[in-house]
């Protein structure tokens, strides 16, 4: 967990987080702790699996090759959509998954930030990069030839978010940011194991979509809301 800083840019990431709160808190303050998300230093994703997810491979297997075509096909890339719950469960897939045999860490970490918004003042940065292995985690995974991948199950807004939405539709229409609960299962295997076991995984994403671009990731939140 990151230490809050005493920093004069520690300082200014607080103020940013709280612009941000204010322009999404209408519709996103009844998600548990969001408050809280939106203004702390430091974020933990929700439902981490114990080496810490981070990209989408579904084209990846056991025996697939790592050529230089391989490792640009392998990086996650989203999807043009304005459908946020189809953009937050390819989101989801993207950070439950990782292939150490592809790519190293810093392309992982930027293809991944690819994903964010470019609107700044709404943008996450951090809550994306705390998914993503350490530099030095990473190393030892890839000793191992250790990689993930991800399988969606469902999608859907969550209980509070709809209600809030059926309270002041209106609410959503500076930010556009939606929340997106996604569940499924996220395997992992390495050299010698090509069959790891599946371990189920949860988590509430803010999206943004607005009616006239595709959809972007805003964050990932703390903690999973039904």
């Amino acid at each position: 967990m990151a230490q809050h800083s005493t920093r004069p840019g520690g300082a200014s990431r607080v103020r940013r987080r709280a612009l941000v709160g204010t322009a999404v808190l209408a519709v996103l303050v009844v998600l548990a702790g969001l408050t809280t998300y939106l203004t702390r230093d430091g974020r933990s994703p929700s439902d981490a699996p114990a080496p810490p997810p981070s990209s989408p491979t579904a084209s990846s297997s056991p025996t697939a090759p790592v050529g230089p075509h391989a490792r640009s096909h392998a990086l996650p890339v989203q999807p043009k959509t304005q459908d946020p719950i189809k953009y937050g469960k390819a989101a989801a897939a993207a950070l439950w998954s990782y292939n150490t045999r592809a790519y190293s860490q810093p392309e992982l970490r930027k293809a991944l930030r690819g994903w964010l918004t470019k609107e700044s003042k709404y943008a996450d940065p951090a809550s994306v990069d705390k998914v993503v292995p350490s530099p030095v985690l990473w190393k030892e995974m890839a000793a191992n030839g250790q990689f993930a991948t991800a399988k969606v199950n469902e999608g859907h807004f969550p209980h509070a978010f709809t209600q809030a939405l059926q309270a002041d539709p209106g609410a959503i229409t500076e930010a556009y940011v939606y929340a997106v609960t996604v569940s499924g299962k996220q395997s992992i295997a390495w050299k010698g194991s090509p069959a790891g076991g599946a371990e189920s995984r949860s988590t509430t994403l803010a999206v943004q979509c607005r009616p006239d671009h595709p959809c972007a990731l805003v964050g990932v939140m703390p903690s999973v809301a039904p």
